[in-house]
């Protein structure tokens, strides 16, 4: 099969990024166009390196818990635009480490913590041999303060194969986390999705920023993990506040609302040799369409993730997102992209077991029973 290879040189990417982000009386469409085709080729490009790293994690991850889930996935345009905007005063599109990322799911932080440190024995075992570590980030042991909470090792490619140089030194991302963390950062996802609120991206409204923070703290706690900054230590508060909040969003009738209305993907329609999909989710019709694609049909599927990408961007429709992602089955896909489905009920769960009920509980804010 063909993958592709990086076509522009860094600073033409780099130019490409900065394109992406100005404003809209400084880029013309057509200098907009072509700032989109050198990004879509650059993250293309890491569809391979992101391949190879994949397989190392199945590998690993199914020796530690052998109902690990592992799903690759290309950074959204959108996501792109987001992080750039973010980081707009240092961050160059070439420096940017999530492009191609890869997530394996485990049961527990125990299990998280072993295929860790399957990596770092590797690294030390062989340093200069394989991908070459670039650095890690343990936001379990040190929590988000919006309560994101997963382990991050980040990879540069590296291989001595002469048509395989062309990938060497681009980074991927490994994400790892347990079942409940995924499931946080599942219904962060949903929230924003149809609400169309940027709480990945620190935006929102105050209560559901608030309410994702304590929930975050209230799953540490249940791992006996360090809980998210700024957050109540005391359980008997986290849990009041945690309560208060959920009722005074709705959270649970909101989130199985939009889980139930939403129609799932048709597995009779997918071939065995699928290799990757591609998914749209409509917030406003609550339905998702996809594209299945073949191995060797890979190279359409990033021409028609762009193609997708645009058409999301001139819709009036708000919260609409496509996504090109790679797993072994449907099944697969489902609990590796749960929020796709807007599937939170193990978010859900995670939230009735932390506010379970406590006798004497108060409104925080009021100083008064509910």
């Amino acid at each position: 099969m063909s993958w592709a290879v990086p076509e522009f040189g860094r600073e033409a990417v780099n130019k490409a990024g900065r394109m992406l982000i100005s404003p809209a009386d400084i880029a013309s469409a057509s200098q907009r166009d072509s700032a989109l085709e050198v990004i879509s080729n650059w993250r293309a490009s890491h569809s391979f390196p992101l391949q190879c790293i994949k397989m190392t994690l199945i590998r690993r991850a199914k020796k530690i818990d052998t109902k690990a889930i592992v799903a690759q996935r290309l950074k959204r345009i959108s996501s792109i635009d987001a992080k750039l905007r973010e980081h707009d005063e240092w961050m160059k599109l070439t420096q940017m480490q999530d492009i191609g990322g890869c997530r394996a799911i485990v049961r527990s932080v125990h299990s998280v913590r072993r295929l860790v440190a399957e990596y770092k024995d590797a690294t030390a075992k062989n340093p200069k041999r394989g991908h070459q570590f670039h650095h890690e980030n343990d936001y379990i042991s040190f929590p988000k303060d919006d309560g994101y909470r997963s382990y991050h090792l980040v990879y540069r490619y590296q291989s001595a194969a002469e048509d395989h140089r062309p990938y060497n030194g681009l980074k991927i991302e490994i994400q790892i986390r347990t079942n409940l963390q995924h499931a946080w950062a599942t219904a962060v996802e949903t929230v924003s999705t149809f609400s169309g609120q940027a709480l990945k991206s620190r935006g929102g409204e105050a209560d559901w920023r608030r309410f994702f923070a304590l929930m975050g703290s209230a799953i540490a706690m249940r791992e006996r993990q360090p809980l998210v900054p700024n957050t109540p230590e005391n359980r008997h508060e986290l849990v009041e506040e945690l309560q208060y909040l959920s009722e005074k969003l709705n959270v649970v009738t909101v989130l199985e609302a939009w889980r139930t209305s939403l129609e799932t993907l048709p597995a009779k329609h997918v071939k065995k040799n699928t290799e990757a999909f591609l998914l749209y989710l409509d917030p406003k019709m609550r339905k998702i369409r996809f594209n299945a694609y073949s191995p060797e049909d890979l190279p359409a599927a990033a021409r028609d993730y762009l193609e997708w990408e645009k058409e999301i961007e001139s819709s009036p429709v708000a919260g609409a997102q496509a996504v090109l992602v790679s797993v072994s089955s449907l099944h697969a896909l489902r609990r590796a992209y749960p929020n796709y489905y807007l599937d939170t009920t193990v978010f859900v769960e995670a939230l009735r077991y932390a506010i379970r009920p406590i006798k004497g509980r108060t409104d925080p804010r009021q100083g008064r029973l509910f």
